[in-house]
Order: structure tokens, then C-alpha cells, then sequence
């Protein structure tokens, strides 16, 4: 459906392409030690950083670096310097103590070999070890920037479960990924609806991949029907005198029983009474010393006649569940643990029964206990009840003996725990566990890997290395990235130096490998790491940080702001927003830096800046005496200029300043998410929505914003159903352009392009601002280019231009391409890169509609101010191919690939492979491409094709 708005610029405003959330690297501060014996030039740094902080305070005194706010909202009668230096009281950042975040994750020198063997192999493998290699999957789709991927191999996971055990934990993960326990009046068993996720279906063991989309026993079962068939009282509580043949005695009650239902409850009652034993002879057998009360005895006698257990209480339940396990009464028992199991509705009942589970070794009351407790995570992780569950060696040995300890398990709970608190000791107690669990090669690279970042952050060092070696030695090459920075931290930097420079001298060289090594060496030959660090993976941030504090040590503040904007301008992240309002501050461009300061606060709330000396908020309060003071309705002019010039950045921190004054204020938390994703934050996104969910006054209004976390963690249907029930509460702008942009994300026929069209129509006769129309208009201008009625699609989008919504430019120029007006279609995308503050996809649009040497030219912008953008490689390749340079063209591609691996680049190099005869190298792209995207048609046909071809070779 999407591809059909694909062309609508304006759908970038709902872009599914996110970041596995925004990470928390901060940046050194002046006063920062190191730790450990680091970089003998990092000690002393201190009167190094404040010799450059008054060198730069001068520089900006002669040369009157001032913003606007500055000039005219001074602090009282402080000088610009002392004010510089209260909002700088820890110096500037020095760049010999900064360092890059170690990821904690699988990372891989030949990720696309790495991704054709994994989709060989469960291509291969049996359907029920399916869910296991969807796990791996999972872990190396971890370390990438779309989290699609990673719900999408999830599902997956559960859908081919066998298990008790994997259901319940992969049904826990799925929804936490959607972290609904932030949402306001949940309940961590409430049910989606579908089988997939549904805490009673995660209970029935067995492999049925084709229902896990289907309606649940819980969606098609009215309320009560349940309670009825539970709460059936026999008339007939024991079996009558007339009936029984013989007794159990317990003390001075007498129990009359069926001899051969008694015996059909298990093996050693069936030889106890009607075998060589003198019980086989006796009419009355006394019974009081093996453990079960009189009540617990007739319940038994009950069970062995109906085989129901519906009449009798948890306590009783108990007392059988021992006695089956006594006398081996297996069906006995399965019956009370799944009875038990059913009674588990919250942590009071999980934390109460859990231990007789265990005791007992009853499976599925265990199973029933430990998915409240995952399905209440990460709340749960703070209770020291449910934490002594996981978290000794003897508790993981417990939970074995039940069936209960995997990988998956503690994998699942260990990455909870980090992003919690990755130093804590319940960390480190679950990656312990981890480690014992792990069995595949994969699985021990990841958790020894996951441990020595760990002890990195917790500064024990000397564990560390040890951690990153176990892993490096079970072949997982990254780690030796670890290894050298715990010898660095130790002292030992020339040995970490050689082992990296051993590194790139004897494998593929990466970008990564090269920024390492940059830690370790000095002046130009760093400089030189750098660079190639950037040419070969030019989306780490590192590199544009460190040259940028190098610059400020220059006191060349321009070119260093010049940097830090390169990386911000395609991937936006905490750290260097921090780093540029850091440069700002002492520019004493203070809006600026205000600007960025709220950016990263809506990223993260919580960071603290000055490598975690201050709170971002506080650096707020300081910051605001300094600029203009807005009124709300201020706000709201500079939001609209704003985000008609595409400044998603400056958009984002009038939101945040909106939000300080009416925290409230449902719209604009859903204004903050929608700018978010704009700006491929969607961890941060999905929690603006949920705040948006949470506070919003009616529940058509909720009813819209859980429609779009439904549809943002790839849930279309259940979406379009909130829509739906929004809409016939009352009808509203959000509930109908909902509706419609969840219809639209696929191949629309004739008949829906139609329906699409009523709704955005309806949309649009509603109330709403022009920031939100000019949207709607635009999306509708797109529906009418597809059904090729170009007349309206332009007065659609010169309606978007009128109330400012900038982006219809796109739009326009397409509508004059179709109409073969291929200049008016340039003059609207330039007008579009005149306007927007974030213009690469305009550089690249606009490529389309020039001649060859003018769109190489927009082309080669486009990339350097988004590199992630693959257009522009794939039409280079194209040319190249034109003109007969295979391998040039595939070379173009490869140098993409390194650092984005994606559909279309990887279809187009194995059709490039395929023409020029290297079938092998085409087959592995297409198994690469597939691994992203398993049905994908035409890589499918190649893949077809290409493997045909390499048999013939054969």
C-alpha cells in the first residue's frame, strides 16, 4: 500500500524507515578523567580544555560571534563571557577524551555473507527448528537502524513456536516492543485479539503457523462463557456407598472409591490394586500417612470418575497437583497444572504459585507465572520477588529442571536490563545466566560479547577483556574491537594499537576497524583513520565529533560547526546535538543552542549533558532568560514557519517548549511523534505517541493514537479497526486520514484508490490546523496522480502550497513531468531546496527532471548530505552500466552496501552480477536481499533464474 504514496513527499511525515532508538553516547567534558591507564595525552586535559576555553572566549570577543537572541535578551548586567562561562562551568569538550560506544550487538566484517547464510539455512531446516534460526536473525537484525526488521523476524519467531516455553517469551517480547506497559489503563493480559500474542494461546503447545494471525478464543468467546463452564458443581460430590467397592482411610474418615478408576490413575495404583500387593485384597486401605488430607482424597476419588477438576479450589488443586506427582498420576497432573495455570491473572497470583510450580515440576503453572512476570516487564525487573526467579545459577537451574531456562529466555531479559541499567548487578547476574545457556556458535559470540561491554561501562577491565576474547574466539571478529579498548583502558595502548592494525592488514577492511584504530595513534596518521573511517561507512558519528572538536581546539568554530551539521543532518542522535549546542553556547549563539538542547530532550528526557554532569532541563532553565520569551500562541507561528520549512530540528524544540508550558496537551505530543519519525527517531517517536494516547480527553481521540501505534509496530488491520471504531464515535480529521493512510499502504486498485480518496475527502471537511491539512492535501494530490487525474492532483497541491505546506513542491513537479513539462517540474524542486532546511530527497527528486551532468551533480549533493540515501547510488551504478563499466558500476553499489544493506542496492548488484556471468555473487546478493525481504517477487525471480544458472555452470 505504501508504494502508491510512495511518491508523496509528505509521507515521510509517517516514514516506517526509524532507528532502533536514538543511543545515549555522551560526550567528554574538560574535567573527565580517564580510567584505567588510558592515553597518557588524555591526563593534564584539564588545563589544557581552560588555556583553549579563554583563547576561544577572546577569539569570540574580536570577532563578535553573536546571535540574535544574544544581542537583544542578555542575562541582567553579566558580560557575555561570565554568562559563557555559567552555562559552561565544566570547559569545553577536549577531543583526547573522546571515544565511540562499543555496540552491544552482532556485527559482522561480510554482513551480506552473513546474511545469505542465514537465509540458506532456515530456507533448509526443519519447520519446528524454524523458530530457532528466526532467533538468530533476530540478534543480527539487532545492530540495524530499522526496527521493521527486527519485529517482523520476531513475528516470525512466534509464529513457527512449538513450545510452551518460546510462545510465551517471544508473545512477551512482541509486546514489549511496543512497550504497552507505558500505556494508562492497560493490563499486562489484556489480549490483542489474535493468537499471536494471546497470553491463553501461548499456553497450548504444538506448531500451527497458518492461525497465528486469527482471531483468539478470547475474541470469539463472550465475556463469562469461561466462568460458566468453570464453575460446574457435580450433584454427585463421592462416589455412594452402593457404587464403591473400596475405601481409603484417613484417620477416621472413610472415602469410598471405584477400584478400577483408582487404578486408572496411574501405573503404581493400578499394581498397588490389582497386583501381588496385599491392597489388592482388602476392601479398606489406610491412607493416612501418604501425605493427602480427606478433602484432597475425595477430590481424587471425583477426578478418577468425571476427569474434572472444576469444582474444587486452588488449595485442593494444590494438594493434588503432590499427590499426582507421588503416585505418578500423570493425566492426574497434567489436569491440575493446567487448572492452576489458568488461575494465573497478575503478579500476586504468578508470585504465590510460581514456587509451587516449581516444586512440583509443573510445567505449565510455571509457564503461566513467568509470562505475567515477562509480560509485566520492565516493570517487573524492579521487584526483588520476581528478579530472585532468574537470577542466581540455582535459580536458573530450577527453572531448567521445569523446562523453563533458554537462551531465548535470558536473551529477552538481558536486553531489558540494559536498557534499564546496563551497569547494574542484575545485568550482570542475567548475562551470567545467559552464558549458560547458550549452545550455538551464534549464541556465545552475542552473550560473551554482551558481557565484556558490560564490564567495559562498569570499568572492569581485565573482566572485559576476557569477555571479548571468549568472544572473539567463538568467531565473532568485532570483539576484538572490545579487547583492544579494555588493554587501552589498561595502559597497554600500543598493543592495542597492533592488535587492530593486525586487524585491517588481515581482513576486509571496514569503517569501524578504522575508527578504532584512530584511538590509538596520533596527528595525521589519526586524521587519516578518520577519514577512512568516513569514506568507508560514512554513518558513524565518531569521526564528524571528533574533527569537530578538533576544529573548536582550533578555535575554527565554523568549520567545526560545519561538521557536527553533516552528521546531524542524516542521523540525528543525542550525542552530537549535545556536542553542537556545547559549540553554540560558547558562540554564544544561545538560541541555537537552546534549540538543540530541547531537540535532545525530546530524544531523551532524561540526558544529562556535560558528560553527565547537568541535566539537560537544568541546561534549559539557564539557556531561557538568554533568548525571546514566546507566548503559546507564538509557539504556534514559529511551529508552522518552522515546519513549512522543513527544520524538523527547530520544529522539534518549539514542540518541547510548547509542551514545558501545557504537558497536557494531547496534539502535541502527537505532533512531537509525527516529527520524530520524520526523523527516523522511532523508539523516541513511539514514546511520544504513547504520551499523546495517554493524555488525550475523549476516547475517540485515543482511540486514533493507539490506531498509530498499532500501525507503526506493523499491526495494519487491528489499526484500521481503531480508525474505524474512532470514526463511529464521532467523526474527526485524525480518524479519517488514519483510516485512510493505513488503506493506502499497498497496491491500490481502482475501486480503493476511490475509497481513499472519500477519506481524505471526509478528513478534510473535518476541523483541523493547516500543518495537518496541508498534509492531507498532499496525500490526496498523490492518489490522484496514481489513478492519473493530474488536474485535480495539482490543485490539491497548489491548495497544500497556499497554506504553506512546502513539501507539495514534490508533488507539483511530478504533476508537470507526467504533463511532460520537465522544466516547471526543475523550477518546483528547486523552489522546494530554496525552502527546506532539510532538502537532500529534494536534491534527489529533483535529479529526475534535468539533463545527465545536472542530475550527477543534484545526485552527488544528495549524498553528501544524507549518504543513506540509496537513489543516488543505484542511478550512478546505472550509468556506469550504460556505459559499459560493470565494474564500476558494481563497485558503486558495493561501496553502499558496506553500510546499508538494502533491498533495491542488493537487487541491483546481483542483476549486475547475473550480466556480467558471476552467478555465485548474484546468488548470494538475491539471498542477502531475501533475508530482508523473504517475498519479494522480483529478487525471487532472479534468485530463480541466477540458481539455475550456477547449476549449468556445475
Amino acid at each position: 500500500m505504501r508504494t502508491k504514496m510512495q511518491h508523496n513527499i509528505f509521507t515521510t511525515m509517517r516514514s516506517l524507515k526509524f532507528i532502533d532508538g536514538c543511543k545515549g553516547t555522551q560526550v567528554y567534558d574538560l574535567n573527565s578523567t580517564g580510567d584505567g591507564g588510558g592515553d597518557p595525552a588524555a591526563s593534564g586535559g584539564g588545563g589544557v580544555g581552560e588555556k583553549l576555553f579563554h583563547q576561544l572566549q577572546d577569539h569570540l570577543r574580536v570577532n563578535s560571534i553573536r546571535s540574535k537572541s544574544s544581542r537583544n535578551y542578555q542575562a541582567s548586567n553579566m558580560t557575555p563571557a561570565v554568562v559563557t562561562e555559567t552555562l559552561l562551568p565544566y570547559g569545553l569538550p577536549v577531543s583526547d577524551l573522546l571515544e565511540p560506544q562499543i555496540e552491544p550487538c552482532l556485527k559482522f566484517v561480510d554482513f551480506m555473507e552473513t546474511l545469505a547464510d542465514v537465509y540458506r539455512r532456515i530456507e533448509k531446516c526443519p519447520q519446528f527448528e524454524k523458530s530457532r534460526m528466526y532467533l538468530e536473525q533476530c540478534a543480527i537484525f539487532r545492530g540495524l537502524s530499522d526496527p521493521k526488521l527486527f519485529r517482523r523476524t520476531l513475528r516470525s519467531a512466534r509464529q513457527h513456536a512449538v513450545d510452551v516455553h518460546s510462545k510465551i517469551v517471544l508473545a512477551a517480547w512482541l509486546r514489549y516492543e511496543r512497550r504497552e506497559d507505558e500505556l494508562v489503563g492497560t493490563y499486562s493480559m489484556d489480549c490483542c485479539g489474535r493468537n499471536i500474542e494471546c497470553p491463553k494461546a501461548t499456553l497450548v503447545a504444538g506448531y500451527n503457523p497458518e492461525s497465528i494471525y486469527d482471531p483468539c478464543i478470547c475474541s470469539r468467546t463472550p465475556r463469562g462463557e469461561f466462568e460458566d463452564d468453570s464453575s460446574i458443581v457435580y450433584e454427585e460430590c463421592s462416589t455412594s456407598d452402593d457404587d464403591g467397592d473400596m475405601s481409603f482411610c484417613i484417620g477416621d474418615d472413610e472415602i469410598k472409591c471405584i477400584r478400577s478408576n483408582i487404578a486408572s490413575l496411574s501405573t503404581p495404583f493400578r499394581t498397588m490394586l490389582y497386583g501381588g500387593f496385599r491392597e489388592s485384597r482388602r476392601e479398606k486401605i489406610n491412607f493416612t500417612q501418604n501425605g493427602i488430607s480427606v478433602e484432597g482424597m475425595r477430590a481424587a476419588e471425583v477426578y478418577s470418575r468425571t476427569k474434572r477438576l472444576d469444582s474444587f479450589g486452588p488449595r485442593i488443586i494444590l494438594e493434588l497437583l503432590s499427590f499426582s506427582n507421588r503416585f505418578c498420576c500423570d493425566n492426574l497432573k497434567s489436569a491440575c497444572d493446567a487448572y492452576l495455570a489458568s488461575l494465573v491473572n497478575d503478579m500476586e497470583d504468578a508470585l504465590l504459585l510460581i514456587e509451587h510450580g516449581l516444586e512440583e515440576n509443573a510445567h505449565l503453572l510455571v509457564a503461566a507465572c513467568l509470562q505475567v512476570f515477562l509480560r509485566e516487564l520492565p516493570n517487573s525487573m524492579h521487584s526483588p520477588n520476581v528478579m530472585k526467579i532468574f537470577c542466581s545459577p540455582d535459580a536458573r537451574e530450577r527453572l531448567a529442571l521445569v523446562g523453563h531456562a533458554s537462551f531465548l529466555l535470558y536473551y529477552f531479559l538481558c536486553q531489558i536490563a540494559m536498557e534499564e541499567d546496563m551497569k547494574s548487578n542484575t545485568t550482570v547476574m542475567l548475562l551470567e545466566r545467559l552464558t549458560e545457556c547458550v549452545t550455538e556458535r551464534w549464541e556465545k559470540q552475542l552473550a560473551y560479547h554482551l558481557l565484556g561491554v558490560v564490564m567495559l561501562e562498569r570499568k572492569e577491565y581485565k573482566d572485559a577483556q576476557s569477555w571479548f576474547e571468549a568472544a572473539f574466539e567463538s568467531g565473532h571478529i568485532y570483539s576484538l574491537v572490545g579487547v583492544a579498548r579494555a588493554k587501552f583502558k589498561r595502559g597497554h595502548k600500543y598493543s592495542a594499537y597492533k592488535l587492530i592494525n593486525s586487524l585491517i592488514s588481515d581482513s576486509k577492511s571496514v569503517g569501524w576497524m578504522h575508527q578504532e584504530r584512530s584511538l590509538y595513534c596520533v596527528g595525521k596518521e589519526k586524521m587519516l583513520d578518520l577519514e577512512m573511517a568516513t569514506e568507508l561507512d560514512p554513518t558513524l558519528p565518531f569521526p564528524y565529533k571528533y574533527r569537530a572538536v578538533s576544529l573548536l581546539e582550533e578555535t575554527k568554530i565554523g568549520a567545526a560547526i560545519s561538521e557536527i551539521n553533516k552528521v546531524i543532518s542524516f542521523k540525528v542522535s543525542p550525542d552530537c546535538l549535545e556536542l553542537r549546542a556545547w559549540i553554540l553556547i560558547a558562540m554564544e549563539d544561545f538560541e541555537g543552542a537552546l534549540r538543540d538542547v530541547r531537540a535532545l530532550l525530546t530524544l531523551e528526557p532524561n540526558y544529562m549533558v556535560f558528560h553527565g554532569k547537568m541535566h539537560g532541563d537544568h541546561l534549559v532553565e539557564l539557556l531561557r532568560p538568554l533568548v525571546q520569551q514566546w507566548s503559546q500562541a507564538d509557539c504556534w507561528m514559529e511551529l508552522y514557519d518552522r515546519w513549512s520549512s522543513v527544520d524538523d530540528i527547530g520544529s522539534l524544540a518549539v514542540v518541547h517548549h510548547m509542551l514545558a508550558n501545557d504537558p497536557g496537551k494531547s496534539l502535541l505530543w502527537f505532533r512531537q511523534s509525527l516529527l520524530l519519525l520524520r526523523l527516523n527517531c522511532q523508539k523516541a517517536a513511539m514514546r511520544s505517541l504513547r504520551l499523546a494516547r495517554n493524555h488525550s480527553t475523549s476516547e475517540h481521540e485515543r482511540l486514533v493514537y493507539e490506531g498509530w501505534i498499532l500501525y507503526d509496530t506493523g499491526h495494519r488491520e487491528e489499526a484500521l479497526a481503531k480508525a474505524e471504531e474512532s470514526i463511529s464515535i464521532q467523526r474527526s480529521f485524525e480518524a479519517f486520514f488514519l483510516k485512510a493512510y493505513a488503506l493506502a499502504d499497498s497496491s491500490l486498485d481502482q475501486e480503493s484508490s476511490v475509497y481513499v480518496i472519500q477519506l481524505l475527502e471526509e478528513a478534510l471537511r473535518c476541523p483541523s490546523d493547516g500543518l495537518r491539512k496541508g498534509q492531507a492535501l498532499n496525500n490526496l494530490g498523490s492518489v490522484y496522480v496514481d489513478c492519473e487525474k493530474l488536474d485535480l492532483a495539482a490543485d490539491c497541491y497548489m491548495n497544500a502550497l497556499n497554506i504553506k505546506h512546502t513539501r507539495a513542491h514534490q508533488g507539483l513537479a511530478r504533476v508537470f513531468h507526467l504533463k511532460n513539462q520537465r522544466k516547471a517540474a526543475y523550477e518546483e524542486m528547486t523552489k522546494l531546496i530554496e525552502k527546506a532546511r532539510n532538502n537532500a530527497s529534494a536534491y534527489e527528486k529533483r535529479s529526475e527532471y534535468c539533463e545527465r551532468d545536472m542530475a550527477k551533480s543534484d545526485l552527488i549533493m544528495a549524498t553528501r548530505l544524507d549518504p543513506l540515501r540509496t537513489y543516488p547510488y543505484r542511478y550512478r551504478a546505472a550509468v556506469l552500466m550504460d556505459d559499459h563499466k560493470e565494474n564500476e558500476a558494481i563497485a558503486e553499489l558495493t561501496k553502499a552496501i558496506a553500510f546499508k544493506p538494502d533491498l533495491q542496492l542488493l537487487h541491483l548488484r546481483a542483476a549486475f552480477c547475473d550480466s556480467v556471468g558471476d552467478y555465485i555473487s548474484a546468488v548470494r546478493d538475491c539471498e542477502a536481499a531475501l533475508c530482508l525481504d523473504p517475498n519479494n517477487t522480483d529478487t525471487l525471480e532472479l534468485y530463480n533464474k541466477v540458481r539455475e544458472q550456477v547449476k549449468e555452470q556445475k
